[in-house]
């Protein structure tokens, strides 16, 4: 009885390439696909099973199903005059209706019943267009970043411009606050004045009275200019801050 020809679709079909540089883990896929109506086993092999780590590596797969099988070769010091001798196969049997232990399936297993593909490893080194493509993307990559930059500062002048209107309030209310500023300063210096003038005059119980309530007005006025001085720093403040950030 001749053996029977694999029922799987392998993707790639044949060579399991790996692109290095080869100082870090590199991975290849290899896809196993179901055409069947019936459930398959598999079991994937390697003639140098210490240097790859394959996941999974066996299982069963149902029919119209894809199995993606992840072979992870450990790094190692890459010789390019070294040609690979590395050869994986995946050797595979129609599932019995009940599978309660692999381990006796396969070992039970009749050699005409099994049906295996050969894959070859082959190991490349980056081409100088992929290197080329990598500095690029690396340069491209802070120019994407300025740009967003400059879409994002170009919002601002646009967001002031719109804000024009409410700028001009602020800046009235500001002149209408130094007037009244204005207005208290030139009260204070003539109540001073009049201060003054009062305290050449004779000293009697009646202008003591006087000149005790004149000063009392004289320092409560004197401190109103400063109270409004604060207030109006403030105000400006809060609103040169609202629109300028």
């Amino acid at each position: 009885m001749s053996k029977l020809e694999q029922i799987l679709i392998l993707d790639p079909p044949a060579d399991l390439k790996f692109k290095g540089p080869f100082t870090d883990v590199v991975t290849t896929n290899l896809k196993l696909k179901n055409p069947s109506d019936r459930k398959v086993c598999f079991k994937v092999k390697t003639t140098a099973p210490r240097r790859y780590c394959v996941r999974p590596n066996s299982g069963v797969i149902d029919p119209g199903a894809t199995v993606i099988i992840s072979v992870m070769l450990q790094p190692f010091d890459y010789d390019p005059n070294e040609k690979s001798k590395h050869k994986f196969m995946v050797q595979t049997i129609f599932a019995p209706s009940t599978v309660s232990d692999m381990d006796s399936l396969w070992k039970d297993a009749k050699p005409d019943d099994l049906m295996d593909s050969k894959l070859r490893c082959v190991f490349e080194l980056p081409s100088e267009n992929d290197k080329m493509n990598d500095v690029e993307a690396t340069k491209a990559a802070p120019v994407m970043n300025s740009a967003k930059s400059d879409s994002s500062a170009s919002t601002v002048p646009l967001a002031a411009s719109l804000d024009d209107s409410e700028m001009k309030k602020v800046m009235e209310k500001c002149k209408r606050l130094q007037a009244e500023m204005n207005k208290m300063v030139e009260e204070n210096r003539q109540l001073k004045d009049e201060g003054t003038r009062m305290r050449k005059v004779p000293r009697s119980d009646h202008m003591t009275s006087n000149s005790t309530s004149l000063l009392g007005r004289e320092a409560s006025t004197a401190s109103l200019p400063s109270l409004l001085v604060v207030i109006a720093a403030i105000f400006i403040g809060f609103f040169l801050g609202k629109f300028i950030l």
